[in-house]
Formats: C-alpha cells, sequence, structure tokens
C-alpha cells in the first residue's frame, strides 16, 4: 500500500501547470514542496486511476523531470518505473519540474491540444510518497484563449485557475477541464449541479437541465441524502463518443455531438449520465472493501465490482424510467438486450460472475479476439442479478422492501456509520436481511456459479415472461464476427464450437469465396443456406489461399423479448406496481 506518516504534517504542495506547447500535446508541471523534515522523499507517479481497473502506467508519459532544492540541481533516481528518489537531508524546499504527454481520448485518461485541456488527474500530478492525507494547491496557466476551468475542487480565494484540494485521493478523484468549453447549472436536491459541454453538439440545455434534475432527485431518494454540495459533469462531445468515469464530486462523460436530438441518442446520454451520477453513492461512498484506501502502486483486486458496476447498470435505466421519460415497455426492451447480450455470450458457460470482478485486472480491459468465448462483463450480468434480487425481495416482502432498501441500509451502515467498505459477506447479509431468507444457494448457482439464468422464475414474480423470437428459427450460422462497415470479409472473431470454429477457420482469416463465388458482404455470407449444409469457403491467411470444407450448424443465437403474462394475480400485479413504480 501507498505509505503515509507525519512528515506531511507541515508540508505545503503546490503545483504550476502551463501549457507552453498545447498544440503538440504537452503540459509543463512545477511542483513546490516546503516544509520537509525528513532525509529521503519518493515522488511517486499512480499507475491506474480509480474506477478504471487497468494498469496504464501513466508514468510512461513523463518526458522529463528534474529536481532543485535552493537553486542547485538535486538528484532525482529513479528506483521504479513509477518512484523517483530525492536525498533531501537538510532541505526544507524541493522543486519538481516535470513534462507530461497526453494524446489519449477517453474519460481516463487526459488529452491536450490546442483547442482544450483534460487533465485526469492521477496521470497529470506525481505525489510525495508519503503525503497522501496532505492538501495541494493547483495553479493553472491557461493556453491562449482558454477562459474556463470546469472541476469539482474548490476555489482559492474565488479565483477559477487556482484551486485546492484536502488531500491526494481527492485530487486523483478530480478531473480538471480547461478551455472555452459551454458551462450551464441547475439545482436538484439541495445541491448546486454544474454542467460542462465540450466540442460543441446539439443538445439543448434547458431540457438536459431539467431531465438531468430529475434523474439526480430519483436517486437521491434512494439514498435519503446527496452528500455533495456541488457536482460536476464534464461532457466531452465528439463525432462518436461514449464512455462515463465517476468521480466523487464529479464525472466525465464521451457523448456524440449530433444525437442529443435522436431518442435513442438523447436516452442513451440520460442512461450514461444516471449510471455515473448513481455511482457517487455506489462505489464512491458505498464501496467494497479493497477499493479504498487506495494503493496507488498496485492493483486493488475484488470480487464485487459485479455490485459496484452491475448495480449501477442496473439502476441507470431503471432510474431513467422513474422519471418517466420513457414508457414501461421502452424499459422492458433495455432489459432484454441486457439479457440477449448475456445469453449469447460463450463466455458465460465460462467465467462466473465474482472471477469476472476480479480479473477485470487481466482481462475486462484487455480483450483479445477469443475473449467472448472466455469472458462475461460485470456490466451486464451484474445488472441481471441486481434484477433479480430486486424482484425476490420485492416478492418475499409483500412489495414492503426492494433492491433500494439495501441499498440505503448499506450506505448508512457502512459509510456513514463503519467508515469502511464492505466485504461480500457484508453485502450478502445486507441483502437477505430484506428479502428475509438465506441466499447461499442464489450465490452458488448465479454469483459464484455458472448455473443458467432462470429468468422466467424472477420476471413472474411481476407477471411477466421471457419469449424468444428465434425460437422457432432454423436459420444455419458460420459463427463469426467481421470488421464492420468494409468491402472485405475479414474474421475477427470465431465463437466457440461454431461451425467456423470446428472446421478451423481462424482470427484474421479474409473470405473471398463460399463455393466458388466472390464475397465482399458478411451479412450474404451463407444467404439462405440450412444447418448440415457443407460448403467450401476459401480464405487468404497470411498471403496464401486455402480452402477450408464447412458443415454450417443451426444459429443458436436468441432474441429475447419480455412480455405479459395473461392474467396476472394480484400478487403478481403488487410487485410489477412496486417495481416499475407504476402508479
Amino acid at each position: 500500500m501507498a505509505t503515509t506518516g507525519n512528515a506531511a504534517d507541515n508540508t505545503q504542495i503546490y503545483y504550476n501547470v502551463s501549457f507552453p506547447e498545447a498544440q503538440a500535446h504537452y503540459a509543463d508541471i512545477e511542483m513546490t514542496i516546503n516544509g520537509l523534515k525528513q532525509d529521503e522523499l519518493e515522488l511517486k507517479m499512480p499507475v491506474w486511476t480509480p474506477g478504471s481497473y487497468l494498469v496504464r502506467e501513466f508514468a510512461r508519459n513523463i518526458e522529463t523531470l528534474s529536481a532543485s532544492a535552493n537553486g542547485k540541481p538535486l538528484a532525482a533516481n529513479k528506483i521504479r518505473k513509477n518512484i523517483w528518489k530525492l536525498n533531501t537531508a537538510g532541505i526544507g524546499t524541493v522543486v519538481v519540474k516535470y513534462r507530461v504527454y497526453a494524446f489519449e481520448i477517453s474519460v481516463r485518461t487526459s488529452f491536450i491540444d490546442a483547442s482544450h485541456a483534460f487533465l485526469s488527474s492521477p496521470d497529470m500530478f506525481i505525489y510525495p510518497g508519503n503525503m497522501l492525507h496532505s492538501p495541494a494547491t493547483i495553479h493553472i496557466n491557461p493556453y491562449k484563449g482558454w477562459t474556463t476551468v470546469s472541476t469539482s475542487l474548490e476555489k482559492v480565494n474565488g479565483d477559477a485557475f487556482t484551486r485546492h484540494s484536502p488531500d491526494f485521493d481527492i485530487l486523483f478523484d478530480s478531473p480538471i477541464e480547461i478551455g472555452t468549453q459551454d458551462v450551464f447549472d441547475f439545482e436538484a436536491s439541495g445541491v448546486h449541479y454544474e454542467v460542462c459541454m465540450v466540442g460543441g453538439g446539439n443538445y439543448e440545455n434547458d431540457r438536459l437541465k431539467k431531465d438531468m434534475a430529475s434523474i439526480v432527485e430519483q436517486e437521491t431518494a434512494i439514498y435519503g441524502e446527496n452528500p455533495n454540495k456541488h457536482y460536476t459533469f464534464i461532457v466531452h462531445n465528439a463525432l462518436k463518443g461514449g464512455g462515463g468515469l465517476e468521480h466523487l464530486s464529479s464525472t466525465t462523460l464521451g457523448a456524440s455531438r449530433d444525437a442529443y436530438d435522436t431518442k435513442p441518442g438523447y436516452e442513451n446520454f440520460l442512461s450514461l449520465a444516471a449510471h455515473e451520477h448513481f455511482h457517487l453513492w455506489n462505489v464512491k461512498r458505498l464501496r467494497p472493501i479493497a477499493l479504498g484506501p487506495f494503493d496507488y502502486d498496485n492493483e486493488n483486486y475484488t470480487t464485487n465490482l459485479w455490485i459496484a458496476e452491475g448495480f449501477t447498470a442496473y439502476y441507470q435505466d431503471i432510474i431513467v424510467h422513474r422519471t418517466q421519460l420513457y414508457p414501461t415497455d421502452n424499459y422492458l426492451g433495455v432489459l432484454a438486450e441486457d439479457i440477449n447480450q448475456l445469453e449469447n455470450s460463450e463466455g458465460a458457460k465460462v467465467q462466473t460472475l465474482a472471477e469476472s470482478s476480479y480479473d477485470a485486472w487481466i482481462k475486462a480491459y484487455r480483450p483479445n479476439e477469443n475473449s467472448g468465448n472466455t469472458t462475461i462483463s460485470y456490466y451486464t450480468k451484474g445488472a441481471i442479478i441486481a434484477l433479480l434480487l430486486d424482484l425476490e425481495i420485492i416478492n418475499d416482502s409483500q412489495a414492503k422492501y426492494s433492491l433500494d432498501d439495501v441499498m440505503k441500509y448499506m450506505y448508512n451502515e457502512y459509510y456513514k456509520v463503519q467508515k469502511r467498505g464492505y466485504t461480500d459477506a457484508e453485502f450478502k447479509a445486507g441483502v437477505e436481511k430484506f428479502a428475509g431468507k438465506n441466499l447461499d444457494d442464489f450465490y452458488a448457482k448465479y454469483i459464484n456459479g455458472l448455473t443458467p439464468v432462470d429468468y422466467n422464475h424472477y420476471l413472474g414474480f411481476a407477471g411477466y415472461k421471457l419469449t424468444d423470437e428465434l425460437a422457432s428459427s432454423n436459420d444455419a450460422a458460420l459463427g463469426i464476427a467481421t470488421i464492420p462497415n468494409i468491402q472485405r470479409v475479414v474474421v475477427t472473431a470465431v465463437a466457440r464450437n461454431s461451425a467456423a470454429w470446428i472446421s478451423g477457420i481462424n482470427v484474421n482469416d479474409e473470405i473471398i469465396e463460399i463455393d466458388g463465388e466472390p464475397v465482399s458482404d458478411a451479412t450474404k455470407l451463407i444467404n439462405g443456406k440450412k444447418p448440415g449444409k457443407q460448403i467450401n469457403v476459401t480464405v487468404i491467411r497470411d498471403g496464401i489461399n486455402m480452402d477450408i470444407p464447412v458443415t454450417l450448424l443451426k444459429s443458436t443465437k436468441v432474441k429475447y423479448k419480455i412480455e405479459e403474462l395473461p392474467n396476472p394475480t394480484a400478487e403478481q400485479l403488487t410487485v410489477r406496481k412496486k417495481w416499475l413504480t407504476l402508479k
């Protein structure tokens, strides 16, 4: 774990950030540390950013680093990939200068160009290793034309370009946007919200204010309080944008700038905003015990990302539904899409939900061509498990309780009272408290095991069932994925036990002929052919033409929809009303 100690008690840390070559994607940072009273000082750069479970080696973006004391050079010896050691015996003040290259567009990494700078703090700010609990002041020297700073960090003396962080955990949880972004605000649940729009877009400020406020109020109602005084949404609008990263009092979202005026685009944005905002409770405060205090040098393993992310993925859509921004049928369609995604994954037969959490560091963020056969998403299956537990609790309590009550109880008990994270057993006990029953069998099947989910058992509580629209289909399938939107058929994945898998078609093969007929459209490879049909597939592999005989198999793809059971009982309608917040 990163060390802390009393050496930091009277230390003052200042950062001065400038962008003399923003057009070339550089930031120059000068860190001044005053009040040192130690013989050695270790300077560290985090290797990962909380909320994104991959060691990203941020130190690789540091181009130069130098130190000085009393105007004279001071040796900074690199002793590990992300650690520099300085001899500070008899030295009270050290100045460290370094350059950071930032040109990776994502919600979890810094990006700088002439139009703006997005500083994802863990990959920008080196910190004194034994001073994680020390405060820091950050002064921004903007590039020419930049007028605005957006961040959840507090201003110093009203200066928007000078910000204060009480400690490094908060600094590393507070991204900073600098540029000419469009900023609007609203009030909801007693909290001031600022929305920072970068990159333009066809959004309507007034519409977003109203609908985002509704989401905030619905989520706050679950927990009974909103722990922030102010909160910042940083939205990066791009030609094709997506993804988000949660923070204690802010979030960064990726969005498509021209999709706000379409029904799917707008609903996707609201769902993403609801997801990341829900994290201010679930993950940032109510958290698995392994996720804080953070070790910024190494992986932080937990088997509970299915709660941290999966439950949040469940709530993102049901929250938007509760705002009445779209109807019940729409919401049930979203649920069916999640179920289809899981049930059409070969990985669901291989990786348990707990394993998908624990192995996020080596698998989830490092997918390869075989990942679909070996892994699942803890977002998707975690959301499905949240659905099952919600229905179980509502049914077993005769609609007295729901999953909302579990989340509020766990938040109060572990974040507010015990002031720590929860263990696997403690979260399970919290669910059992409101379900009124032992869930050992549920956990053995669905969390730690590979038992297929009995959807109709749980949906039946609310008078619904799953129907497979492809159940009577006799379509054949080759079992491959290809590169979309090109006039070539290049294989990118092969499904386990499919016709392509059995016959030996490989990833990176380019399919050029089927039974001697040229092909260039992946959607028409086996048009009209039925299971059992033998075909000859001609591919180019490493520059060599090969003929591969293939016997087509029946497609195993499912396409579920959620339908109402005929003549639902009064008990089922009571569960449905509670679950879907119906009047």
